[in-house]
């Protein structure tokens, strides 16, 4: 069984995660969406709402489970089986990231991959700061995050 890991804080889960989670999904038997519980920031939302949106957004999607999680991601990977780690980039800056997090998780856990997904091009602009920051200020995030996400952030003002 191909197993991949998405990790992430999703504070909170925008178009473009549930763009690459989905992909995954075609490409994974089966997606453990990892949520982050994000002790080194401040998050806009607890870990239970973080992981009750993921969860809602995801809802039948074949194959994928939420689940949180602490410490490090290949330690999380190695009990959970998994073959590799997803993560989505977006331009050049989080390309550099990721390589360097992909070269260093292959020195922790040698026999787990890394993939890395696009999200679609009119996906690629949003990012979860730049959507709390818009929502906070009024402005339309309808083309950003789910419906249910959107409710969350007016909900929390």
């Amino acid at each position: 069984m191909r197993v991949v890991v998405y990790p992430g804080t999703f504070d909170p889960i925008t178009l473009g995660h549930e763009d690459v989670l989905r992909r995954a999904a075609h490409l994974f038997d089966r997606v453990l969406i990892a949520v982050a519980v994000a002790h080194h920031k401040k998050t806009r939302f607890t870990l239970d709402q973080r992981i009750g949106m993921v969860t809602d957004v995801m809802a039948g999607v074949k194959g994928v489970e939420v689940r949180p999680f602490e410490g490090l991601i290949m330690d999380f990977c190695e009990q959970h089986n998994a073959n590799a780690v997803v993560r989505g980039v977006r331009n050049l800056t989080d390309y550099d990231f990721e390589a360097q997090m992909a070269a260093m998780n292959r020195k922790l856990a040698p026999t787990i991959d890394t993939v890395i997904l696009l999200p679609q091009a009119n996906l690629q602009c949003i990012s979860s700061t730049l959507v709390r920051e818009i929502s906070k200020l009024g402005g339309d995030i309808s083309e950003m995050v789910s419906p249910s996400v959107a409710a969350a952030l007016r909900a929390e003002g």
